[in-house]
């Protein structure tokens, strides 16, 4: 190194100062470096994956515990809302998609915190003067310092924060739509199921009235236009059975679809047959719903994430009104020459203040503003709509129920009548379609007050059953 020094015309002191200043970081960061690993996408893989899903192992068992559901009831015998619930936040790939923005979100909440890094300078130089009172070389080194001011980097880390919070958020979201989802699904299975057993029996009615008029147009005591009519009826109800047995396997994939699981392991499963509670009141206020809504939708709190996201933009921006500053000590060599320096280093912010960006963000506050009062009032008003609904639907009920009571009490009546002899097999036949009639209008509109109970539900974001609490719904969302 002293060899080195004197050929240079170099101090020795300076340059052994000068490479273990210039080393250091090299030193220090080669140790911290990592390495790139491939990780190639195969499809096939994927696929065996999703194969392998399975909604009756261990390791669902083991979430739906940590997640507060009875152990005595392990393992399901019959799935209903709940349970399908947590089978699509523990298997559904696009929960896997938002919960792993989160990470990433969380990655930059990290990233924003981090200081700004000094940076190091260095200059070497050369002179072909032959004066030999001068040193040929010349070296420069400075380090630049940067200084944040007006508090940005705290600012930098709470917009971060809202970023974390809103894609945290989001994964409740989506889960809160495949909930939706699977509750609109299995309501129409179930709809369809009970639509299946009552159009069963009416083709087996149909079948006896067919027979009938083919044994009385063989007698002469009915004519060929009777007999016409009755199977073209009897075709009819025959084309509405297949097209339910046809639904029913759409439902079931649109099912898995909603779960994230494989149609033939849905199809093991034993779904519910029971609907939703229906003990609500006959009138819940109004006011009550609304309150629910406004503290538990999502949708609102993820609003308010953004008004907060847009007045933290705005105050940084108005923080860019002061610049930030550069501190650059340094130390030159020049041809023989020490030189110590200390650089100071600023934007000229001054002229324009930022204004521009300024009345960006001032807008963009003010747009977040109107779109959570827009929102706020469309919840309001749909919680409404929604509660009119469950009581219009209660009443429906309430309704058709009274006519199926009183059409079985006819058919009774007429069952006392054939078995006395006064009215014949056919007309019994007949009175026992119309009591099928109303047994199809009761499953319809039992069908209609689950609908609206889900639709209140999903207006509210808030779960009814006593098994899932909007806290533990979140929580499991997250895969915790």
């Amino acid at each position: 190194m002293h060899k080195f020094a004197k050929a240079l015309n170099f101090p020795s002191r300076f340059i052994t100062t000068t490479t273990i200043i210039a080393l250091l970081p090299s030193f220090f960061t080669s140790c911290s470096f990592q390495k790139y690993n491939a990780q190639p996408l195969d499809p096939v893989a994927n696929t065996i994956r999703f194969e392998k899903k399975e909604p009756t192992g261990y390791d669902f068992q083991q979430f739906l515990l940590n997640n507060g559901y009875p152990a005595n009831s392990l393992p399901i015998q019959h799935w209903g809302l709940d349970e399908l619930t947590f089978c699509a936040l523990f298997f559904h790939p696009s929960l896997d998609v938002t919960r792993r923005q989160w990470r990433k979100a969380q990655a930059a909440e990290a990233f924003a915190a981090e200081k700004p890094l000094p940076s190091l300078n260095g200059s070497i130089a050369h002179s072909d003067d032959s004066d030999p009172a001068k040193k040929p070389f010349a070296l420069g080194l400075s380090i630049d310092i940067p200084i944040e001011t007006a508090n940005k980097r705290n600012l930098r880390i709470e917009n971060a924060q809202h970023l974390s919070q809103t894609a945290k958020l989001e994964i409740a979201q989506t889960a809160w739509q495949l909930r939706q989802n699977i509750a609109q699904t299995l309501a129409e299975y179930q709809l369809n199921q009970k639509q299946l057993g009552i159009t069963a029996s009416e083709i087996a009615l149909r079948r006896e009235i067919v027979a009938m008029y083919e044994k009385r147009v063989s007698l002469g005591e009915a004519s060929n236009i009777e007999l016409s009519t009755a199977k073209l009826q009897l075709q009819t109800t025959a084309s509405e059975l297949s097209n339910k047995q046809q639904n029913r396997l759409v439902l079931l994939a649109k099912l898995a679809n909603n779960l994230g699981l494989p149609l033939a392991k849905v199809e093991a499963l034993q779904l519910s047959t029971n609907d939703t509670q229906k003990n609500l009141p006959a009138s819940i206020p109004t006011k009550q719903l609304q309150n629910t809504a406004l503290l538990n939708r999502i949708d609102i709190r993820i609003a308010l994430e953004r008004y907060a996201l847009a007045e933290t933009k705005l105050k940084l921006e108005i923080a860019k009104q002061y610049p930030n500053i550069v501190i650059s000590p340094g130390y030159t060599y020049e041809f023989g020459d020490n030189l110590w320096s200390l650089g100071l280093s600023s934007l000229i912010t001054f002229l324009n203040k930022n204004k521009l960006a300024i009345a960006e963000t001032t807008q963009l506050r003010e747009v977040e503003a109107a779109q959570f009062e827009a929102l706020q009032t469309k919840v309001l008003s749909d919680t409404s709509i929604a509660n009119g609904l469950i009581a219009q639907a209660q009443q429906s009920l309430t309704n058709q129920q009274a006519l199926a009571e009183r059409q079985q009490a006819y058919t009774r009546s007429a069952e006392r009548k054939f078995a006395g002899g006064e009215i014949d097999r056919l007309e019994f036949a007949y009175i026992k379609l119309e009591n099928i009639a109303a047994e199809k209008n009761l499953a319809l509109a039992d069908h209609q007050l689950n609908t609206a109970i889900h639709e209140l539900e999903n207006t509210l974001q808030h779960p009814m059953s006593t098994l899932i609490s909007s806290e533990k719904f979140e929580n499991a969302s997250l895969g915790q």
